[in-house]
């Protein structure tokens, strides 16, 4: 069985761009190379060359595999490498710009940019020493520290990213949780009475079938019934219709600001029909949804308007817009509203703006009971 060696992490996410950053070493080869072309070079300076070189790939693949003092000690490596051959072969200037790199990595950011200054220095005064050419310090100084500031701005951003993608991946745990808890509620409290009921009943039934078959075939007519009514609300309660579009506000902005997200509400809201409030309140949970997991945003707009007989609930982020194909949850989400007699359009460009028009039924009995009212939120 062969075994496979791994040069980088397989989590690392890099691809294949430290192998592309390796095209740089062929400078600590050029002066070898020209020295052996003219006939000038010593029997140990192809050796040495040989052996920095794999000392150097040594500890650059190493240097991915750790982190903390251990990626310190690879960045003092590669410095003490430049220095060391410095004398003899001014293409080791390369190695202060390696060093730099790894130290840029460094966390904090503070220790990182004193690395990254620090073996510039290095880099300057070995110049100075060895009276290097003048692509020696240009190499060793400024090219380190454009290379050490980028690596430093990259990993800082990474680590901000690695700690969103933790953040939001705990709020949805902590939604699923949530979710599972209200369904647990929702059935204990739609099924612990009735399922109790229905026992009754058919013990009552069964008990009356020889002596009054008439009143047992009552109660198990009502034990039907029961049933059926029971099973619709256990799909209810499941499907999580029940829900007002004033809660959905609520569990809306607490996600939100969970997720570093800043929300602009309605202040007020309008009395709504059952059917368009709970038709509202998927739409919203879905689009927050979406905007946590997938939109990388920093603020949400929430606007919910009447205009004539419609009603118009408008979610738009600042994130980085929709690409590709719409996911189940946007095509059941327009299923639903279309059932409605509605319309639903997402526009994208700066952001993603999320529109719903729901026309209102004219029966005034349909209003639903509560009309909340919900304060501006920004965070």
């Amino acid at each position: 069985m062969r075994t496979r060696i791994r040069l980088l992490p397989p989590d690392s996410g890099m691809g294949w761009t430290p192998y592309a950053w390796l095209i740089y070493l062929l400078t600590f080869f050029i002066g070898p190379v020209v020295a052996t072309r003219e006939g000038g070079v010593a029997w140990w300076v192809w050796p040495a060359t040989i052996l920095g070189t794999l000392i150097f790939l040594a500890s650059y693949f190493y240097g991915y595999w750790v982190h903390g003092r251990r990626r310190m000690l690879v960045a003092a490596l590669h410095t003490a490498l430049g220095v060391a051959f410095a004398p003899v072969n001014p293409g080791a200037c390369v190695f202060f710009v390696y060093g730099a790199s790894f130290a840029g990595m460094l966390h904090p950011s503070r220790v990182a940019l004193r690395g990254v200054v620090a073996i510039a220095l290095i880099g300057g005064v070995t110049a100075l020493l060895v009276n290097a050419p003048l692509f020696f310090p240009v190499v060793a100084v400024v090219i380190s520290l454009l290379v050490g500031s980028v690596n430093l701005h990259y990993t800082q951003r990474a680590r901000v990213e690695n700690t969103l993608r933790l953040a939001q991946r705990e709020i949805q745990q902590l939604a699923a949780i949530a979710e599972r808890e209200r369904i647990a509620r929702d059935l204990h409290d739609v099924l612990g009475h009735t399922l109790s009921m229905i026992v009754l009943k058919a013990e009552l039934a069964a008990r009356l079938a020889e002596r009054d078959p008439l009143r047992a075939a009552r109660e198990m007519r009502d034990v039907e019934q029961v049933a059926r009514t029971t099973l619709q609300d256990v799909r209810l309660a499941i499907r999580g219709y029940r829900t007002t579009f004033a809660e959905e506000l609520e569990r809306s902005r607490s996600m939100l600001k969970a997720a570093h997200v800043a929300a602009d509400f309605p202040d007020t809201m309008p009395q709504l029909p059952q059917s368009v409030d709970e038709t509202l309140a998927f739409v919203l949970r879905e689009a927050v949804t979406n905007i946590v997991r997938h939109a990388e945003a920093t603020r949400c707009t929430v606007q919910l308007t009447q205009d004539r007989g419609d009603v118009v609930l408008e979610v738009a982020d600042d994130g980085r817009g929709v690409s590709g194909a719409p996911g189940l949850g946007l095509r059941g989400l327009r299923e639903r509203v279309e059932f409605m007699d509605g319309v639903l359009e997402i526009t994208s460009g700066d952001g993603t703006c999320l529109t719903v028009r729901l026309p209102l039924p004219r029966r005034d009995e349909d209003v639903a009971p509560v009309a909340a009212e919900a304060s501006r939120s920004a965070s």
